[in-house]
């Protein structure tokens, strides 16, 4: 365990905040058992108080604890999954107050993979709520320099442990009631959570529980920024007069100011996603263009961040 790991960890016991990598981004860390540190967390990130946060621990066991029932589901979905980029909403326990489950009856778990982040969490012992670590409905962090730009004297100390692997947020599912029910897509599909259950997944409904991410606008630029067909995209770049940016899959058009093309593969693709959005955010131009990615399983994490970025 490195000095910094344990600096990190008795500033959450002090009730300070810590930024801190995931595999899937930075998350911005507090003691989840303290009300007065949580409520700095929301503070600093200007989180609506009833939008709850995802609360972190080194394992499966004490994530456990913190639910009033685990059912034969989610002990399958963890033991395939768990460290892993999975969040599982399940029904809180006395552990979980109202100021980190957004007044609901469930909570969100997760014990990520991250190297760094297993070590904080085990040099901490308990749980660490972690929302991403930026500002409330901006782009996520990917690198501490990210959590740095954001944040800056807001977060006592940021551990830094290289870009973010996957680069979106967790997948989440919900089995706080009857059945799955998959609340945010990301690197683990619908197919592989099924496959691990045995059984199908459903889609949310209007009265499933508030989670992160779940709003209609989310992850976005300062930019305005819209999603283009890909059948669409040369007409839109002729048609426009302004100065504009295009994130793409192909090569770059001498007409568009500011160009970044990504990989045509889902993965490499997410991992790449909000460091580009946080590059053609800071090019001075008008607006940006996406070129919307293919409308299949293994893109939806990538679609879902796109769609509530733009406009």
């Amino acid at each position: 365990m490195t000095d910094e790991v344990r600096r990190a960890a008795d500033i959450l016991r002090r009730g300070g905040l810590v930024g801190f990598p995931t595999e899937t981004v930075y998350g911005l860390g507090a003691d989840a058992s303290s009300r007065e540190a949580v409520a700095r967390l929301y503070a600093v990130k200007g989180r609506p108080a009833d939008h709850p946060v995802i609360v972190h621990f080194a394992d499966a066991e004490r994530a456990f604890e913190w639910a009033e029932e685990v059912p034969a589901g989610a002990r399958k979905l963890a033991a395939k999954f768990w460290p892993g980029p999975l969040t599982l909403v399940l029904k809180r326990s006395r552990k979980a107050g109202d100021f980190v489950t957004g007044g609901q009856d469930s909570i969100g778990l997760r014990v990520p993979a991250h190297p760094v982040a297993q070590a904080l969490l085990k040099a901490f012992g308990g749980g660490i709520a972690a929302p991403s670590a930026n500002r409330f409905g901006q782009v996520s962090a990917t690198t501490a320099a990210h959590v740095k730009h954001d944040l800056g004297a807001d977060v006592a100390l940021v551990l830094d442990g290289g870009p973010s692997e996957v680069g979106i947020e967790s997948t989440i599912v919900d089995l706080s009631g009857d059945g799955a029910v998959l609340l945010r897509p990301g690197r683990i599909t619908r197919l592989e959570l099924e496959q691990a259950l045995g059984g199908l997944i459903r889609e949310k409904s209007a009265d499933a529980p508030r989670h992160p991410g779940g709003l209609e606008r989310h992850y976005a630029p300062k930019t305005p920024a819209r999603l283009v067909p890909p059948h669409e995209l040369d007409r839109e770049i002729a048609r426009l007069r302004d100065k504009v940016a295009v994130l793409a899959f192909s090569r770059p058009d001498e007409r568009v100011e500011y160009w970044l093309r990504l990989p045509r593969e889902p993965l490499g693709y997410a991992q790449r996603l909000y460091a580009a959005l946080r590059e053609l955010d800071g090019a001075g131009c008008e607006s940006i263009l996406i070129e919307a990615p293919p409308e299949t399983p293994e893109w939806a994490g990538v679609r879902d961040r796109l769609l509530r970025a733009t406009t």
